[in-house]
């Protein structure tokens, strides 16, 4: 049996700042992970995705300017931004076996399992720790209904050699309509399948219908209130049946994508033999990030049941806060600062703070700005047609509670409105700063 200070499962973004920072301090280190290292952000999620995107970013931008300008709109060619997207998936994990090594971390490549509350199975290696780490992240959430196995993962998305000529998403969150803009723009058919009657439900949906106005204006279809109950292979194409209203509909299409969220990855790791408590929502933590249940473990991440959004900066956040917590004992509580969310479709959905909902359950005394500026310099310079904010300004403090943008550049002018929060800056000192001028956080003052 082979021991260790800390044995860190998962090697995600948490998982390796974990055992990298504990290891800088002497501590005898292990880490597993089933799948390459590098997670899901650097391997099969935000990094791969956002190069694909920035392919379509061009086309998008050449089709808004045509004839103002532009008199050729390129096609993206799907085998070139794919091989060049491999590029950048295939660097990562060799590179962080690397760093590793030259940390003295011991790595293993096999799925654990709980055998008791500090010992873990790695295929025929058992592990005894002081402290474990749970950093397993999140994956596909399982599609129970027949043929529910038929459908693709995000992953296969982001490994397709050949774009299929149609694709059918089920499930309207952000997962979907990225990966239908991406499609969409590259020539395919999509469709979009969700069960709610609105999608993107955790978004302000003020903002949202100006979203879905530019997904149906790129000619992808969105079928809302529709619960999918069959997938069918037939020959060459799917056959996807849906209820709505009490009445069947079907779908054929030629590729079928499981977009319908993620689940915490750590209902395989025979949590019971740990006594660690767990739900749905991911490993009960307290605020140090400890295990409400097993003193022994901790846990950060997608894996983890607590505030932080599954964002790639809380997991790393949430990393230094379980590193120093174990290096130290449990002296650095979690607090979450403003953690701003984006959906990287074309135009840009971005947010952060509090929803009107959320400002209005709290009882606080707000004021809503909100408006589509299409008319504004910036929309009109970049023939952009969806272009919006709706901010929430505390009334007695005049500070932003909350942001909520649609429009270029959206990704970015969003952390601005997130410093803004997390100081607690108010309006009339934004109001009267001096921005770089024309630029799309000019319009900031204007959104007050």
């Amino acid at each position: 049996m082979k021991k260790y200070d800390v044995f860190v499962i998962g090697s995600g973004m948490a998982g390796m700042t974990i055992a990298n920072k504990c290891a800088s301090k002497g501590l005898k280190v292990g880490i597993t992970d089933e799948l390459p290292y590098g997670g899901t952000c650097a391997l099969r999620g935000c990094d791969p995705k956002k190069v694909i995107i920035g392919a379509t970013e061009v086309r998008d931008f050449a089709i808004r300017l045509k004839d103002k300008g532009i008199d050729t709109v390129p096609n993206v060619n799907w085998r070139d931004i794919m091989a060049f997207k491999q590029s950048f998936v295939d660097a990562m994990p060799p590179k962080i076996e690397k760093g590793y090594r030259h940390n003295d971390i011991d790595t293993y490549h096999s799925s654990a399992k709980f055998l008791s509350k500090n010992t873990l199975q790695l295929g025929t290696d058992t592990i005894e720790a002081d402290k474990i780490v749970i950093a397993t992240g999140a994956k596909p959430r399982v599609l129970d209904f027949e043929g529910g196995y038929l459908a693709l993962s995000s992953t296969d998305f982001l490994n397709l050699k050949e774009l299929p000529q149609s694709l059918l998403f089920i499930g309207g969150g952000y997962i979907a309509f990225e990966f239908a803009h991406i499609a969409a723009r590259c020539g395919a058919d999509v469709t979009i399948v969700h069960r709610g009657k609105r999608p993107l439900e955790n978004f302000e949906q003020d903002i949202v219908v100006h979203l879905i106005n530019a997904t149906k204006e790129l000619g992808i279809k969105l079928v809302l209130a529709t619960e999918v109950s069959k997938i069918e292979k037939r020959d060459n194409h799917y056959t996807v049946t849906g209820t709505t209203d009490g009445k069947e509909m079907t779908f054929r299409t030629e590729t079928v994508f499981n977009s319908a969220g993620r689940q915490p990855a750590i209902f395989d790791l025979e949590l019971d033999k740990s006594g660690i408590f767990f739900s749905k929502e991911g490993v009960a933590v307290n605020e140090y990030l400890q295990s409400a249940s097993n003193p022994n473990v901790y846990a950060a991440g997608d894996a983890t049941d607590s505030k932080g959004l599954p964002l790639t900066p809380v997991a790393v956040m949430e990393g230094h806060i379980v590193a120093s917590n174990i290096i130290k004992g449990n002296t650095k509580k979690v607090s979450y600062p403003p953690m701003p969310s984006v959906v990287f479709t074309l135009p840009t959905l971005a947010a952060v703070g509090l929803t009107e909902a959320e400002a209005k359950s709290q009882k606080i005394e707000y004021q809503v700005n909100y408006n589509g500026v299409g008319n504004w310099f910036n929309a009109e310079r970049l023939n952009v047609k969806e272009y919006a904010f709706k901010t929430i300004v505390d009334k007695e403090d005049h500070t932003i509670l909350g942001a909520h943008l649609i429009g270029p550049n959206a990704e970015e002018t969003i952390n601005l409105f997130a410093i803004a929060i997390k100081t607690k800056m108010r309006i009339n000192d934004l109001r009267t700063m001096i921005f770089s001028y024309p630029t799309l956080s000019s319009d900031i003052p204007y959104m007050l």
